[in-house]
């Protein structure tokens, strides 16, 4: 019985991703999933399946099938029936959630665009231990006593004593008799990663543009965290001046000042510098903006921070830009002149709407560094 149900269970759970994965873009264009992110989970609204069947009108109807019809009379079709305004009293319908661990969302999502597993380059390690119950022991807590061994030591010992009655057949285990479940520490190194956000705040990336990279990041971060079990993130939003800040303060900030994408830069190499060792660490910085700049000067600056800094020392850096109607779009113009479409390590995508951020993310992933 209880074999029957994990079969159904798992079988449930089958269909259930391959729904999702059929409706990936859907769930990452309108973006739902985020608000219903746990810890370790994410609960997933799934469309119910309505069985057909017969519905009871109301009488004398009219119509087709209710007495005397004409040609293009519409079929089912009464008069129109006026709301009495009274609570109803029949079931209403209910949608149903179900949820998925982040690394089964990571999963379908791979799948789904083919990502490559992606192969760390940094060297520093985190220990990661997980205990398995693998052996029996002669001595332990009582939580941990094994019933049925210790029954069969019992019972083992009786009959090799000659105290066992087969007519009045009493077990009482001693305490030689006591088997206890053993555990086995499976310790583990696991790389580490940080992913470094960088956005443009200036008064040209309204809402809509802050929603696609808030949406994107929460794939991003969905899928190097299946790739790496020591992740670190952070925040950085710039306009004429950048600051660091938190994840909540990263996507609801917006200024009304110039834009200086080199003071974003600089705060991310003095960042690497402090606290990310290239040799230790998979860095991964990526930048969100609408494209403008305050000048050619400063994407000279910036381009020779990335030339100098962020590109010897980061596994791949990431610009998204993110279309906006006051947005000159310059500065992905720039980059693409620079690095061209297949740099090794600089890797370049256009957002135009929320329809792109998949393709986005394939962009962004698909190199598997």
């Amino acid at each position: 019985m209880i074999h029957g149900v994990k079969q159904d269970h798992s079988r449930f759970r089958n269909i259930v991703k391959g729904k999702i994965k059929e409706d990936l873009k859907k769930y990452v264009t309108h973006g739902e999933l985020i608000a219903r992110k746990g810890k370790n989970h994410v609960s997933v609204p799934m469309p119910q399946i309505e069985i057909p069947q017969f519905r009871f009108g109301q009488k004398q109807q009219g119509g087709v099938g209710h007495g005397n019809g004409k040609a293009g009379d519409p079929v089912g079709a009464g008069d129109p029936q006026e709301g009495e305004g009274k609570a109803g009293e029949q079931e209403g319908q209910h949608s149903l959630e179900v949820d998925l661990t982040l690394e089964e969302l990571a999963e379908i999502l791979g799948e789904q665009l083919e990502l490559p597993k992606i192969e760390p380059r940094g060297s520093k390690t985190i220990r990661s231990q997980t205990d398995r119950y693998t052996g029996i022991a002669s001595n332990g807590p009582e939580s941990l006593k094994h019933f049925r061994r210790t029954y069969k030591e019992a019972l083992k010992r009786q009959i090799a004593t000659g105290t066992y009655d087969a007519d009045n057949p009493i077990i009482i285990p001693t305490r030689k008799d006591r088997k206890y479940r053993s555990w086995k520490s499976d310790v583990r190194q696991e790389n580490s990663a940080v992913i470094i956000y960088m956005m443009d705040v200036s008064g040209s990336m309204g809402d809509e543009q802050k929603e696609i990279v808030r949406t994107e990041a929460f794939w991003i971060d969905t899928w190097l965290r299946s790739q790496y079990k020591g992740i670190e993130t952070r925040y950085i939003i710039h306009d004429a001046t950048a600051r660091e800040v938190d994840e909540d303060t990263f996507f609801k900030t917006r200024e009304s000042g110039g834009t200086l994408i080199s003071s974003a830069y600089k705060l991310c190499e003095k960042m690497i510098q402090m606290d990310y060792a290239p040799a230790d660490w998979n860095i991964y910085p990526f930048h969100f903006s609408d494209g403008d700049n305050w000048s050619g000067e400063d994407t000279r600056l910036c381009l020779d921070i990335l030339n100098k800094s962020l590109l010897p020392t980061s596994n791949v850096f990431c610009y998204g830009q993110v279309e906006s109607r006051y947005g000159s779009g310059q500065f992905f113009k720039d980059l693409l002149e620079t690095y061209g479409k297949d740099h090794e390590r600089v890797i370049l995508s256009k957002i135009e709407n929320k329809e792109g951020i998949l393709g986005s993310i394939k962009d962004f992933l698909g190199k598997g560094k």
